[in-house]
């Protein structure tokens, strides 16, 4: 018998070693985690110490509800979709423009217009690898042009382009919310508690809006303060031949897409809408934004008209869902109801004729189905990490993995804050080597139930963990923001600045790790207000 729980250790440890391997070896990573779980159970079988009845439940978790039943994944491909056609019509072009036209003149102004920018577009497409290569190519030969140090300049860019992985709406916190909900509610079995543990997206994206402002508040501080100290390493822009910003130009190239975000995260933290339906409300809202500025571009200009009564025609709904009582469905609706029901369906109208004027000008400009295309790549990358990851994980349990793991956290020096510290360092390393699907789809699933039985909170646990994840994105060598603005970045600037331009604002993200770790409020507070 013990040597048959021997057998069982070796073999889940190995388990892990081998996939880690094959996934740094640089192999495929949704069948390099099917893989190897299912040669592994074949041997267990084999060998007699693995059930394979745990292989008969893979059917049932990939169609049941933690798959493809599981409606809180439907955001994914929306948001997805919503990056990348905000991305394609250069909507980040025109918010660059602007925002170094209007601080350029102020010492450190390119870095705070970079900084700006990057929370911006993260809170629009929320795509770390697409912002910090359209950063680079767009924001760092004026940098450099102007005088910027290297290292300030592209330590601002890569920092920024990582606020993807922290500020809601962001496609992390979409899978961390999924993968905390789960554990929560395996510590909830483990323990016998009957409270509910349901962890929302809507809870994650309130968690993280605090930490992540306070993130670019600190950002934009450094920068403040290396103006002060430093002024040589950011001087005000010198040259400027540009004709004056048009009222208009930056009314619609920031306006607007301020407005697609309020819209989105007010309508998910202001309890109006779930994220799924937020999701398609950011989809339809970016369909407008691109159709516009492309017509633009191609002289297109009977359909602007049609364009703008779009983004008219959803403040007109949202007004009238508050002004009226719109439900059909009751016993009697009154005149004034009824009035109001015909202008929302009118509206309503309004609103699909636009996004379908957006959808005709996203296909003549030739840009709707590269879009598709490449929304659909990342979605079926996610989707087939995450089948991968549910049958290691099933097979990692079937050898008892989740209790190794649990008396491997329970036993740890420190108590139950030595085992999050460790989870964190763990989790911190293996960030150099895996992208952030393959942490939150394998690593997350294993520790976060003895965290969560330990007595941590599930939303502040999710925050500490994404925060995480952001640092390792930027921390050198291996850090994949780097690696996207060293392959966008002229020859002229050396790796060695990039990695050290990258430290300091490594320093303020552990900074604020501390500050979430030792003021759970931080995460903690926003979604319980929201909760009410």
């Amino acid at each position: 018998m013990e040597a048959s729980m021997e057998l069982e250790v070796i073999l889940a440890i190995s388990m892990f070693a081998c996939a880690v391997l094959a996934l740094l070896a640089g192999y495929q990573v949704a069948l390099t985690l099917g893989g190897v779980a299912l040669l592994f159970a074949l041997a267990g079988i084999g060998l007699g110490v693995f059930d394979e009845a745990f292989l008969r439940n893979l059917p049932s978790r990939i169609l049941g509800g933690s798959i493809m039943q599981n409606t809180t994944l439907i955001a994914v491909p929306l948001f997805v979709l919503m990056g990348v056609i905000l991305e394609r019509s250069r909507v980040a072009e025109d918010l660059l423009h602007i925002a170094s036209r209007l601080l350029g003149k102020v010492r450190g102004g390119l870095g705070y217009a970079v900084v700006l920018v990057g929370a911006l577009l993260a809170a629009s497409t929320g795509i770390v690898g697409a912002t910090v290569i359209t950063m680079t190519l767009i924001a760092l030969p004026t940098m450099m042009r102007q005088g910027y140090d290297p290292r300030l300049a592209t330590g601002t860019i890569a920092a920024s382009g990582t606020l993807g992985q922290i500020i809601p709406p962001s496609i992390v916190l979409i899978l961390l919310a999924d993968a905390i909900s789960n554990a929560a509610s395996q510590a909830s079995q483990a323990t016998g508690s009957a409270g509910s543990f349901v962890v929302s997206v809507g809870d994650l994206f309130a968690g993280a809006l605090i930490p992540g402002l306070l993130l670019v508040g600190l950002y934009l501080g450094w920068i403040a303060t290396t103006a002060i100290w430093k002024p040589e390493r950011c001087p005000p822009v010198q040259q400027d031949d540009s004709p004056p910003l048009a009222t208009k130009e930056i009314a619609f190239g920031l306006g607007a897409p301020l407005l697609l975000i309020f819209a989105v995260l007010g309508a998910i933290l202001g309890g109006i809408a779930p994220p799924t339906e937020a999701a398609a409300i950011g989809v339809a809202g970016a369909i407008l934004l691109a159709g516009l500025r492309l017509a633009d571009d191609d002289h297109e200009r009977r359909v602007s008209w049609l364009l703008m009564a779009g983004l008219a025609s959803v403040v007109a709904i949202l007004f009238l869902r508050n002004l009226f009582d719109l439900r059909t469905g009751v016993a009697s609706i009154g005149r004034a109801n009824e009035i109001g029901i015909v202008l929302t369906g009118l509206a309503c109208l309004v609103f699909f004729a636009s996004v379908a004027a957006g959808l005709v000008v996203l296909r003549r400009m030739r840009q709707l189905l590269p879009a598709l295309k490449s929304a659909t790549q990342i979605t079926s990358m996610v989707f087939l990490i995450l089948i991968g990851a549910s049958l290691f994980s099933l097979v990692f349990r079937g050898y008892g993995g989740d209790d190794i793991i649990a008396d491997v956290l329970h036993s740890m020096p420190g108590g139950k804050w030595g085992a999050l510290i460790m989870t964190m360092i763990v989790m911190f390393v293996l960030g150099f080597f895996l992208d952030f699907i393959e942490i939150v789809f394998v690593v997350v699933p294993l520790v976060a139930p003895p965290l969560i039985i330990l007595g941590f909170d599930p939303v502040w646990l999710a925050i500490l963990m994404a925060l995480n994840l952001q640092t390792s994105f930027l921390t050198p060598p291996f850090g994949f923001a780097l690696f996207y603005l060293r392959g966008a970045a002229p020859a002229s600037v050396k790796t060695m600045d990039i990695w050290r331009g990258a430290m300091p604002f490594i320093m303020l993200q552990v900074l604020l790790i501390a500050l979430v770790a030792a003021i759970p409020a931080l995460a903690t507070w926003l979604p319980g207000v929201t909760a009410r």
